[in-house]
């Protein structure tokens, strides 16, 4: 197997991350209006809940499989084992947490038990889930081949089969049934990657003290992410502020992905590079990765604030007036969330350093909760989205203070100086376009369009060299397409 192209690899990555996040976000004004604030607030509790049961379930296995498959990518027999042996603990551990969640189900009968019910399907989707195999091959192009079909018929089914309020189960359903058709699909090409194994060779639990390690900086991190939404609901009668809550940070998570999909491209590679030694090698990935964190998430922050006003009145319609001032205080989040998941993600989990990794997250998550604390019963989904954004930062704070000897912070934050001038300058334009835009989707696009360009034109101004040199790149190989499509 070939060393694969990074830059391929984050299309194709983002391209996938989009589908799983876009899909919905498309959907959400025509579900906003039909379910109405109070029926994404359920959908938002409930599936809050059963994520707590579906990281449980994957424990650390995603990063684990994926870092394994990463560091034995040529020999067909250790990419094998790396499979088998994941694949046979996630199945373990997903049908101990079904039977737990299922306790909680029958048992205690809690409201909306349909919704309940359905998220059975979500959690075994985590056993049926093998795309971390193929991220730490570094073949992320099936990953999205496949799985595209299967968005776009949620996409349909949504239109055609969701009507009013009553079928808010439905949605709930079709949504978890389209993610289960998609993990299923990736079975196809397994058996062109895997060999015959002996089974006395297999050892699934072997790892148990490793896979725990990378868990618990997943289960800090994904914790007070999740425990946000629960806090609302049992601090704040009715559902509708976890419904604000939620679509603000949907948003904001279809955003980030442009940038965090590079984490899972750049795990294998950096992870490959370790196994071999190869430091400087490592060094150089990093600096780039930080390079286009900073390029990306400044102007996405920026661009989320000056937009912002426009957008949310006609994407989400009347009723969620609340969802503009969160997007505005969330979008910090994209910044912060970029460098530390470079810092974390990408940098201390593939050097086996998961440890150094779990003592920041852990530290961020213990201010969340305690400023969630104080913050949601005064100001409710704003004091959420308050402590997500202090806890961002101080994650990202804490871990380039623990790395400060390894890479240069100075060359770090130099990258982000003629990014953040761009970025403030370009929100300057779409406050005054703003002002004189009505709220509609034409003028959301022109402002992003608009946005776009001058920051772009900008950076040539400027004379920033990673863009320039990455956009002529980029340009030439559509360019070199085009020209032997037309031969």
């Amino acid at each position: 197997m070939k060393e694969k192209n990074i830059k391929k690899n984050y299309i194709y990555n983002v391209a996938y991350q989009m589908l799983v996040i876009l899909t919905p976000l498309l959907t959400a004004p025509y579900i906003a209006r039909v379910l109405g604030a109070d029926g994404i607030g359920v959908f938002s509790y409930v599936t809050a809940i059963a994520a707590f049961f579906i990281i449980f379930a994957n424990l650390g296995t995603t990063t684990y499989g994926q870092r394994e498959v990463s560091y034995v990518q040529q020999d067909a027999l250790g990419r094998s084992l790396a499979f088998y042996n994941t694949f046979i603990f996630r199945a373990c551990s997903t049908g101990i947490f079904l039977l737990l969640f299922a306790i909680l189900v029958f048992v205690f009968r809690p409201n909306w038990m349909v919704i309940y019910i359905i998220q059975f399907i979500e959690i075994l989707n985590v056993a049926l889930d093998t795309s971390w195999f193929f991220q730490g091959l570094e073949e992320f192009g099936k990953i999205v081949g496949r799985n595209a079909i299967f968005r776009i018929i949620n996409l349909v089914m949504v239109f055609t089969l969701i009507k009013g309020p009553d079928d808010l189960a439905l949605y709930t359903l079709a949504t978890a049934v389209i993610t289960m058709m998609g993990h299923l699909s990736l079975w196809a090409y397994l058996p062109r990657y895997l060999v015959k194994v002996d089974r006395a060779k297999l050892s699934p639990f072997k790892d148990v003290r490793i896979i725990i390690g990378l868990f618990i900086p997943t289960i800090a991190l994904q914790l007070y992410q999740y425990l946000d939404k629960v806090m609302i609901g049992l601090f704040v009668s009715g559902s509708t502020e976890n419904g604000y809550y939620e679509q603000a940070m949907r948003i904001t998570r279809m955003v980030l992905v442009l940038v965090t999909s590079m984490s899972t491209v750049m795990i294998p590679r950096i992870g490959k590079y370790f196994a071999e030694g190869n430091k400087e090698r490592i060094k150089h990935s990093m600096y780039t990765a930080y390079h286009f964190a900073w390029f990306l998430s400044l102007p996405l922050m920026f661009g989320l604030l000056g937009i912002a006003d426009n957008f949310i009145p006609w994407f989400y319609g009347p009723g969620y007036e609340k969802v503009n001032v969160l997007l505005k205080i969330v979008s910090v989040i994209t910044v912060a969330i970029s460098i530390n998941n470079v810092t974390g993600i990408q940098y201390l989990i593939p050097t086996k350093r998961e440890r150094l990794y779990t003592r920041t997250v852990l530290v961020g998550a213990i201010a969340n909760i305690g400023l969630n604390l104080i913050l949601i019963p005064r100001l409710m989904s704003y004091g959420a989205a308050i402590a997500s954004v202090v806890a961002e930062i101080i994650i990202a704070l804490v871990q380039l203070i623990y790395i400060r000897k390894e890479l240069d912070l100075k060359v770090i934050f130099s990258y982000s100086g003629k990014y953040l001038v761009a970025s403030v300058f370009m929100f300057l334009l779409l406050m005054v376009e703003g002002r004189y835009l009505v709220a509609n989707i034409a003028a959301t696009f022109f402002m992003i369009v608009t946005g776009a360009a001058f920051y772009c034109g900008f950076l040539v101004l400027l004379g920033d060299s990673f863009f320039i040199e990455n956009a002529k790149s980029v340009l030439g190989k559509i360019l070199k397409k085009f020209g032997k499509k037309n031969e």
